[in-house]
Formats: C-alpha cells, sequence, structure tokens
C-alpha cells in the first residue's frame, strides 16, 4: 500500500497547502541565484514536522528544471560523508536527469537539500567513537564550509530553528536567509483532505474531516496519515470510524517515529518521540516488524534487529501471562532502542507501510459489521430479529440460491434498496459474473454448515419422538 503523502506528494509550488508569504520568499531568492551567485548562498526553512518544508523544497527544484541532491542528516551527518555529498555537489557543475551537461552560465543549477539539519551538534573533545558510530563528526562545521565555498543553492531543513544557531552554529545566522513556515489554516488542510477523497473516489462525512483537522494541530502529514488509516478498504467514512486512531499526541507521527529509530542512533530522541505518541507496544512491534527488513541492507543488522523484537514479543508475552506490567517498558525499549541500536551499516531509505496484520483487522472489523447489517435487513423485511433472521432465514436463503442462482440477481437488487447494503452489493457485483452462488453466500455472510448443523439436530429431536 503506498503512503498517501508520498503519492500526492505535490510537485508544484502553488499546489503547496499554506505559506503562501513564506514561498514567495523562498522563490525570490530562487530567481537571485537565476542571476548568479548571491549573498545569501543558503536558505533555513524552519518549522514544526509535517507542514510541508521539504515538499517545498523538492517542488523549487522541480519549478527551475534543477537537479537535486538530497542528504539526510539523520542517515548519516558525520563530516566525512556531508564533504563526499553536499560539499562536492556544491562545488562541481550539473549534469540534467537526461546525461547532458549544463553549466552555471547557461543557468545549469542543482540544489543541494539538507534535511533534519538541526540534529547536528558537535561532540565534546575527546570523546571516542567507534567505527560504525552514525553520530555527528564535525558535521555542523561541514556544512558551514560547504554553504561558505558553494556555487549552488543550498537549502537547510529544521524542526528547530535555535537548535541549529546555536553554539557552532550561530555564524549560520549570517550566511543564510532564514524564512520560517507555519501551520496552515485549518480550513486549507480540510479542503486538501477533501480533495484526497474525491482522488481516491471515497465519500467522507464533514465531521471526519473536521475531526482530523482538529487532531492534527497543522501536521498536514499527521492528516493525511490519519485519512489513509481510516479509510482502509471503506468507501464512506462516518465519525465513529474514527474512534480507532485514539488520542496520541499527533506533534510527532509514527512515521517519523519509525525514521529515527531504522537510521539513527539518538536514543534520547527515540524516547521522547515514542513517549509522546503513546503507542501500544502490540501495535507498534508490529510497525517495526512490518519495515525492518527494507530499511536495513545487510543480513547480520536484520538478524540482530529481529532478535531484539523476538526478545521485546517475550516480554509482551509475559505482561498478559503474569499480568505484570513491569515488563512493558522492557518490551518497548527493545522494539525501538534495541532494533536501533542493531545496525551497524548504512540503511536504505523507504515508503514506510502500513502493518498488514493491522490491514487484515480492519477487514475483519469490516466482514463483521457487514454481516450485522446485512442480518439487520434481512430481519427488517421479515419481521423478525437479527439473530432469528441468522439462524432461521439466511440458511434457508443460501440452500434456495444453490438450487436456483439465477434468483441471485433480483435479491441484489431487492435488498440494495436499503440504504445499508447499496454499497455492500455495488462491491460484489463484479464478482457475482465468476461465481453467482459464492457472490451471494458472501452478500448473506452465512455459511452452508449452518443449514447443515440445523437440518442434523431436527433429525435428532425427531428420533426422539419415537423412542
Amino acid at each position: 500500500m503506498i503512503d498517501w503523502t508520498e503519492k500526492y506528494r505535490p510537485t508544484r509550488l502553488d499546489k503547496i497547502v499554506g505559506n503562501t508569504k513564506s514561498i514567495k520568499r523562498l522563490l525570490q531568492w530562487s530567481y537571485d541565484w537565476q542571476k548568479g551567485v548571491p549573498v545569501k548562498k543558503a536558505v533555513i526553512l524552519s518549522g514544526k514536522p509535517g507542514i510541508g518544508k521539504t515538499t517545498t523544497a523538492y517542488a523549487l527544484a522541480q519549478t527551475h528544471h534543477w537537479t537535486t541532491i538530497e542528504l539526510n542528516t539523520s542517515d548519516a551527518r558525520n563530516a566525512t560523508t556531508i564533504k563526499a555529498v553536499a560539499t562536492a555537489g556544491a562545488t562541481h557543475q550539473t549534469f540534467q536527469i537526461d546525461g547532458t551537461y549544463s553549466s552555471t552560465k547557461d543557468g545549469g543549477r542543482k540544489l543541494i537539500i539538507l534535511d533534519e539539519a538541526d540534529n547536528l551538534y558537535e561532540k565534546k573533545a575527546g570523546s571516542s567513537y567507534q567505527e560504525s558510530d552514525l553520530s555527528d563528526r564535525g558535521g555542523k562545521q561541514a556544512i558551514i564550509q560547504t554553504i561558505k565555498n558553494t556555487q549552488q543553492p543550498i537549502i537547510l531543513i529544521v524542526n528547530d530553528y535555535y537548535q541549529l544557531i546555536k553554539g557552532s552554529g550561530s555564524i549560520l545566522k549570517q550566511l543564510c536567509l532564514h524564512i520560517p513556515f507555519y501551520p496552515p489554516y485549518p480550513n486549507e488542510i480540510q479542503v486538501y483532505l477533501q480533495s484526497l477523497c474525491i482522488k481516491e473516489k471515497i465519500t467522507v462525512d464533514r465531521a471526519v474531516l473536521q475531526h482530523l483537522v482538529q487532531r492534527c494541530n497543522g501536521d498536514i502529514r499527521s492528516a493525511v496519515h490519519d485519512l489513509q488509516t481510516i479509510t482502509l478498504d471503506q468507501s464512506h467514512i462516518r465519525l465513529e470510524d474514527t474512534k480507532s486512531l485514539g488520542s496520541r499526541d499527533q506533534t510527532e507521527v509514527i512515521f517519523d517515529l519509525l525514521k529515527k529509530i531504522f537510521h539513527t542512533k539518538d536514543f534520547s530522541t527515540i524516547q521522547t518521540m515514542k513517549q509522546h505518541i503513546q503507542e501500544d507496544p502490540q501495535l507498534l512491534i508490529q510497525w517495526v516488524a512490518e519495515n525492518l527488513y527494507s530499511s536495513y541492507t545487510t543480513s547480520d543488522d536484520l538478524y540482530k534487529g529481529y532478535e531484539s523484537l523476538s526478545l521485546a514479543d517475550l516480554y509482551l508475552g509475559r505482561v498478559f501471562r503474569r499480568n505484570n506490567y513491569q515488563f512493558w517498558s522492557y518490551a518497548s525499549e527493545l522494539m525501538t532502542l534495541g532494533v536501533s541500536s542493531a545496525k551497524q551499516h548504512p540503511v536504505r531509505s523507504t515508503k514506510y507501510q502500513f502493518p498488514t496484520w493491522l490491514k487484515s483487522r480492519k477487514q475483519r472489523k469490516n466482514d463483521v459489521k457487514d454481516k450485522y447489517q446485512i442480518q439487520s435487513l434481512i430481519g427488517s423485511y421479515t419481521h423478525c430479529s437479527k439473530h432469528k433472521a441468522s439462524n432461521d432465514i439466511i440458511p434457508y436463503i443460501n440452500e434456495i440460491i444453490s438450487h436456483h442462482p439465477e434468483i441471485v440477481s433480483t435479491l441484489k437488487n431487492q435488498l440494495s434498496k436499503d440504504a445499508l447494503a447499496t454499497g455492500f452489493f455495488n462491491e460484489n457485483a463484479s464478482k457475482e459474473k465468476k461465481d453467482e452462488s459464492h457472490t451471494t453466500k458472501k452478500v448473506i455472510l452465512s455459511h452452508d454448515e449452518q443449514l447443515k448443523e440445523e437440518k442434523e439436530s431436527k433429525k435428532k429431536q425427531q428420533k426422539t419422538l419415537f423412542l
């Protein structure tokens, strides 16, 4: 399943939600680069997570047909890596995507994007590092030197501006243009969510969109994730469907936590984000397990990562067997910090997926819900309870259909007049041509075994009458 934040990521600046003035300032800075090398060679985009900073940077590159070089500082943020990737890219000429050479004199540019730049911090003198350590080693100074020497535009993306400029980073205030980004207005987010529903051909009650907007606290990415979660295998969403989202703090979403777990060894940040999200460990372990294989690149890292998950699962089992919730924290740390510490090699950037288990659980819940709706519908037509409809009427309908499959269309048309069944029958209509009887059994959500059991029980009753 494709993450909607990637599937519907805007590629044009005029499609970005909110921050119109900030985007105009950024666009003006980019025009200065079209004329030559400006005084402010780099720009800092600051603001809370999920409000469109990274998307804006890539849309700017699309606007000017610039190639992009991204270095996510949580992947590898030491001086050697920054010099090898960012500095080299910033001081060399440009090749376009099609392989053609484009010099800066002819307007050819490449945009250097340093995401999560506020995660850079300088180690104390005398600190020791292992060869596999992914933490900072002169990363901030390397970025400062890159900006001073660059012949290409650079964008630094941060959540905390003051974290970036403190200490040795204070010179960045003179070197860079600072453009703050702010959470979009609620009505802008609601309109954007509505447009996604239209593209996905999903109908959503207005109250649902209002709830998601209020819940996300300006975080568009969080709102899109929540919308995708509640629309799994559903065509119409009501307000009660949002109860499955819980009440976690949306300032830090689970996708960001996964990114920290798989790409960094910043245990303090991982712990803080985990506490803010307040995800049930039984669900969190599903998220980590689903995306671990696609993130780690070597068998050794995968072995150690899954070993941590296995131990976490053992502790979760002891929580319920012994009713001892002290094991809860052990399991939680193993599935986050344990998996994070397991990596000793570079990891790949990937689109994180929803847990397959969570999707199948949602499907089972929908099946049960549809079952009760159809039973109530048939009960209303036959003037009996849904329990009686399930036990006494549906089995006979199954039996009739098995001998006369031609009545499937008639039955479907009759029941589809009711609003409860319309969507369900439309969904199953395409399967009817392949197997009419099988489709009808799905419609009434009952099994032939019910009829067989009823016949056997009646035979037993008849035998007792003659004893």
